[in-house]
């Protein structure tokens, strides 16, 4: 969070105050005016219903207001960071969901057992739970969030629909009732027309959601969907409505009280998206104009004070390139994706749930809300961002981008520690990375350093995916929307594409390393590491003579077009930090990372992306073109597990012919369920696995014959 200064100034009933915040930037001092109460009691202690990041979040605040903290956790997440942060834990059962973090008698048991007063459900699990919430309240406890009734009607797609309509709410055509099953919703597609959007009624979070263009899609996505929506939320029921072609997703955050004040704050864009889940969000957004903005913030506190919401909520909206808005669902509960909120207005917005929950009031205007500078979130998941299938394993090595000035311009919300494990059981978010600027640039300069310095060893992650959208032309531009990735990756993402510039970087500092290796000796490499002439070219000894290969590009020392100046690394570190003379008053700075060696090589990262290169003297580089490539197995005949998880269901059985691209078994991994399709016709010989079997990555799960 930005620096906080000032003093607090007592209004007259001496129950709150307004504090000035104060945020210290490059450009001087911006202020404005929130909620804050002095010396006003909230609650003793607390139990955050959740694990990860987000339990971390609440207890960091909750520590911060001096309230105890209790932490629940499943088997699993045993050594968990939230638990050792809590000043208690509680095991609530094993690790699959339903047996621990929503089992909802076991939870109340915690509560009873360690004298909690409230609890904060975080966001997924429980959090839009009402029948939740009406156990609470029978036992006395008070639930950091809205009440009952509000969650109910508003945490239900299709009823928050309606009764947003009846609010004066801009909603999306589509059909104001739950879909009785698949006839019912190619009869409601085919009356609303092409494209349509099969969403889960009780979901959130791009769970039990599919994209229809046609018939049979509607077919596959109502079972897929429902299946989906029923793990994830124990609830099958789904709508549908016209999809939007090229929308942008621009949400407002509301706040509000018991006493019927109700206040938007600044939007935030979370147009970048992969299967309907969020991948970069920024506050606010490029594409709202003043005007716009009112109007969003007007209606979505319209809709709050319909039902008499109360707590932290957020209205989302799907936004044309007209700036015509629509009502997509409100999310009762703490976003994913606040701390950019947070970043831009000062506002802690879970100490504002807390004082809420202790019916505090929120003492100031529409008018008071400001924002200021730019902020843009990342999601750092362990997943093959080129498969978009979840990772697990251990982070054997795991180091998170830090501020590098005194304007904490990044911010890492984490639930893991170096040596925590990725498990099937939940979601696969590793951090919520987040960069501030004064203005958009500097904000999207400093998510680029911190992607480039952020060291994650273990498991597969989507740094690379990350990367390379900050990096690219339209991001930076401002001219996305929903289709952002299909449209800039239509053969699926690939990772860095290296181009010239940064082909020959990433030789120059191979070939850097391979001197500081193996060649430390040499009168041209001072102590340090740094070059003592201008370039790795032809000034250096003329016995030392590399070759460079990397994607088969085969790149002599003597090539490069750059002179590479200097570079601060230690011995087999992690971070190389590189200066490059690109023009007689211009440097430039890059951030490599070395990941691994090889018996030839070393495996670097550079934009994100891994690259395994080789290095070649020239009697090697001579004798290589004499090696052949080994052959690769012949896998066709083999259907492999795409990642670890559980087998749901199977479509074939030993003997069938099937025809390519048939279903041949649905395979889910961290609520996500993924369909396993023939890749070729064929006569199944052998079935390894049957429903709820547990699968490995790359497990044979089918055999062909060979014919």
């Amino acid at each position: 969070m930005l620096k906080q200064f000032g003093r607090l100034i007592i209004n007259q009933n001496k129950s709150t105050c307004y504090k000035p915040l104060f945020y210290q930037n490059t450009r001087g001092f911006h202020s404005t005016y929130i909620a804050y109460y002095a010396d006003v009691k909230t609650f003793d202690k607390i139990l955050i219903a959740n694990r990860g990041e987000i339990a971390c979040r609440v207890i960091r605040t909750a520590k911060k207001m001096g309230i105890k903290t209790v932490a629940i956790y499943s088997d699993a997440d045993a050594r968990g960071l939230h638990v050792s942060m809590a000043d208690e834990a509680v095991n609530v059962g094993p690790p699959p969901s339903n047996q621990s973090y929503l089992n909802i008698p076991n939870i109340i048991k915690a509560i009873q057992e360690t004298g909690a007063q409230a609890v904060h459900p975080g966001y997924g699990f429980l959090s839009e739970n009402s029948n939740f919430v009406k156990s609470l309240d029978e036992i006395g406890i008070a639930f950091i969030g809205p009440g009952e009734s509000a969650m109910a009607k508003l945490g239900d797609k299709i009823q928050s629909k309606i009764i947003a309509k009846e609010s004066g709410v801009n909603i999306i055509p589509g059909y104001n009732g739950v879909v009785k099953d698949a006839d019912h919703a190619l009869e409601i597609a085919n009356s609303i027309g092409y494209p349509v959007m099969l969403k889960a009624s009780a979901g959130g979070g791009g769970k039990g959601m599919r994209i229809a263009w046609n018939d049979q899609e509607v077919i596959e996505g109502f079972k897929l969907a429902s299946q989906e929506s029923l793990s994830s939320f124990g609830d099958d029921r789904l709508l549908v409505e016209k999809y939007i072609d090229n929308p942008r997703h621009i949400e407002i955050q509301l706040i509000a009280d018991n006493f019927g004040n109700v206040f938007y704050l600044p939007e935030r864009e979370c147009s970048i998206q992969r299967r309907n889940q969020k991948v970069i969000e920024e506050a606010p957004s490029t594409h709202l104009d003043p005007a716009t903005r009112k109007a969003m913030g007007e209606q979505a506190a319209l809709l709050a004070k319909h039902v008499g919401y109360v707590s932290a909520g957020t209205v989302e909206f799907l936004v044309d390139s007209q700036r015509n808005f629509y009502f997509l669902e409100m999310n009762t509960r703490l976003q994913v994706e606040h701390p950019i909120t947070e970043y831009i207005t000062g506002m802690d917005l879970v100490e504002q749930m807390i004082r809420i929950a202790a019916n505090q009031k929120l003492s100031m205007k529409q008018e008071d809300i400001k924002f200021h500078g730019w902020a843009i979130e990342s999601r750092v998941y362990a997943e093959d961002p080129e498969k978009y299938l979840p990772s697990i394993g251990r982070l054997n090595k795991y180091r998170e981008p830090v501020s590098i000035t005194d304007k904490n311009e990044v911010r890492c919300d984490s639930g893991v520690f170096e040596g925590s494990e990725i498990s099937i059981y939940y979601d696969p978010l590793i951090c919520k990375l987040s960069t501030y600027g004064e203005t958009r640039d500097e904000a999207i300069q400093n998510m680029k350093k911190s992607l480039d310095s952020y060291v994650i060893k273990g498991v597969t992650h989507n740094i690379s995916l990350l990367r390379e959208v900050i990096g690219s032309s339209r991001f930076q531009s401002g001219k996305i929307s929903t289709k952002f990735l299909g449209e800039e990756y239509p053969k699926g993402f690939k990772g860095h594409v290296l181009n010239k510039e940064s082909l020959y970087e990433l030789a120059s500092v191979a070939a850097l390393i391979h001197a500081k290796k193996d060649l430390r000796n040499w009168h041209w490499l001072d102590d340090k590491g740094a070059l003592l002439k201008s370039t790795l070219s032809e000034q250096a000894p003329k016995s030392w003579n590399l070759w460079i290969k990397i994607n088969n590009e085969h790149i002599k020392t003597e090539n490069y077009p750059n002179a590479l100046i200097k570079t601060d690394w230690a011995l087999e570190s992690p971070l190389i930090n590189t200066h490059f003379q690109i023009a007689d008053d211009l440097e430039k700075t890059i951030t490599i990372q070395y990941i691994d060696p090889l018996p030839i090589g070393f495996r670097l990262q550079h934009l994100g992306t891994k690259f395994d290169i080789t290095v070649h003297s020239q009697r090697q580089h001579e004798l290589s073109q004499y090696i052949h490539e080994k052959p690769k197995q012949d896998l066709s005949k083999f259907i492999l597990s795409p990642m670890p998880g559980s087998v749901i269901s199977l479509a074939v059985n030993v003997g069938d012919i099937v025809n390519e691209g048939a279903e041949l078994a649905v395979v889910e991994a961290m609520k996500m369920q993924n369909v396993i399709r023939a890749s070729r016709v064929g006569k199944v010989k052998k079935v390894n696995v049957k429903p709820g079997d547990a699968v490995a990555a790359d497990e044979i799960m089918i055999e062909f014959d060979e014919a």
